[in-house]
């Protein structure tokens, strides 16, 4: 029966152990010199290695091999602790067994001494699972458990657990794998299971695997499954992403304002079957790689990309400013929040297209243009029967400009936190009229009900009353186009 990679490689040995040396380092001093503790608390997210450094560290406690050399992974212990059928290792899953109860049986399990080991080892996987009551039922068997017994807790939420548990247990905190371990591990299984591979499409794998080498070795499963050779394009089609040189023309479009253009690519990208969050999750990281690239000396230790992709990357960095990566980022990323709960994303990843590609907001999304030696100005004078309007930024009397003000408006005590959080931004005001900007109808409907407070606060501020008027903002595009 064929087994998954992840289990197949699972480390035997510290040495096997990746991404980890800091943990490695202290368990092996530990076990050389005979002072491990009584329990151990492994925190870090998923795929990390808590669950296989606990076995290692169960197999090292009761290691047939000579002190030093432990664990050796081929002695019958150190066999039947892989294999899942030595009794003295007890795993338990706290998710499902969080009760009282459960706890109640574990401290009546631990007064029985190991059936063939020298330590009897319990692994509380996902800890933060157990209830109040289990933690505190646990709390007097962990702090002073028998000689032969050792506690290691798992957890990818430690914050969850009591501070009572915390306080008891050596803490131990996995780190992200960096993306060359992942992909040198890739490497090695690849020739150990005769997969002929592109180092493309490792790399393209190492970097979806985000420090998790379950996850990594999960996605190498799927695409190498019932073939002999692993491309990059392979890769690309199985995950439903899309290669570098998409990302490169749609920012190129959407630089040079060709909103159509960059429609037309993204609509191309659907058809070829790329699902729509995964494509403006990887625009994201396009626009993080450009960012990288402007503030890094040497982007190459930090991206996982080619040399041809990150030259690249450097002629489009050179001609889009820091504002606006910014600001794509920050509709991309807002985009993906609400295209989330929205039954037809696509739509909202288009509106955040034509946002980026807009002129109206923010500074033009091309390089910078040089300042002219002559500027000519025309000055109008404004109509009587129309207030004259204050552009944002232009200063108040008492020295405050005008975002400066509205930030004082919302962070006044008595208003919610859901309207300080919102985003909203103040676009004009009138002797008469305040105009604030907001995203959607939710966040409307929140304005509404605050209406008369924060026209109150805002003529506490400037001693004048004004009117609030609120403005969609995709209303304003939808403006634009008739």
């Amino acid at each position: 029966m064929y087994q998954a990679l992840y289990r197949s490689f699972r480390p035997e040995t510290f040495q096997e152990l990746i991404g980890q040396d800091h943990i490695v380092r202290i368990l092996k001093n530990q076990l050389d010199a005979g002072t491990t503790g009584h329990a151990y608390l492994f925190c870090g997210t998923r795929g990390t290695g808590k669950t296989s450094t606990a076995r290692l560290l169960a197999k090292g406690l009761n290691c047939l091999a000579p002190q030093g050399q432990r664990p050796c992974g081929d002695c019958a212990v150190c066999r039947a602790i892989a294999a899942g059928t030595f009794v003295d290792v007890v795993e338990i899953d706290a998710a499902s067994n969080n009760g009282v109860d459960n706890i109640r049986e574990l401290r009546e399990s631990v007064n029985y001494p190991p059936a063939s080991g020298r330590s009897k080892v319990y692994v509380v996987d996902e800890a933060h699972m157990l209830s109040t009551p289990a933690a505190n039922a646990l709390l007097k068997t962990l702090e002073e458990p028998p000689d032969h017994i050792v506690f290691i807790l798992a957890t990818t939420e430690p914050q969850k657990l009591p501070a009572t548990i915390l306080s008891r247990c050596l803490r131990l905190d996995f780190h992200r794998v960096p993306e060359e371990r992942i992909r040198g591990l890739f490497v090695d299984i690849c020739k150990a299971r005769g997969i002929t591979a592109e180092d493309d499409a490792l790399g393209l794998i190492a970097s979806n695997a985000d420090g998790s080498v379950r996850d990594g070795l999960s996605l190498l499963d799927r695409c190498v499954t019932g073939s002999g050779s692993l491309t990059r394009e392979d890769v690309l089609d199985l995950l439903g992403m899309c290669g570098q040189e998409v990302f490169l023309d749609i920012t190129q479009h959407v630089l040079e304002k060709q909103v159509g253009e960059a429609l037309l690519l993204f609509a191309e990208a659907l058809s070829q079957g790329k699902e729509v969050n995964q494509f403006a999750r990887d625009w994201v990281e396009h626009f993080r790689n450009l960012l990288i690239i402007k503030y890094v000396k040497d982007p190459e230790h930090v991206l996982n990309l080619s040399v041809e992709n990150i030259r690249r990357l450097r002629e489009q960095a050179a001609v889009i400013s820091l504002p606006n990566i910014r600001r794509c980022i920050i509709e991309l990323t807002g985009a993906l929040a609400e295209a989330k709960w929205s039954p037809k994303p696509r739509i909202i990843v288009e509106l955040a297209i034509v946002r980026m590609a807009s002129t109206e907001e923010g500074e033009p999304m091309g390089p910078p243009k040089e300042k002219e030696t002559e500027k000519k100005t025309e000055v109008r004078q404004p109509k009587a029967e129309k207030p004259k309007a204050s552009p944002v930024g232009k200063p108040d009397p008492d020295g405050q400009t005008e975002e400066e003000l509205w930030r004082c408006v919302l962070e006044d005590e008595r208003i919610s936190k859901m309207s300080k959080t919102c985003g909203s931004i103040l676009r004009e005001v009138t002797d008469h009229l305040f105009t604030v900007q907001i995203s959607n109808s939710i966040q409307e409907e929140q304005f509404r009900k605050e209406e008369k407070l924060l026209e109150e606060i805002l003529e506490e501020k400037t001693g004048r009353r004004r009117r609030m008027r609120l403005l969609l903002k995709d209303a304003e595009i939808q403006e634009s186009f008739i």
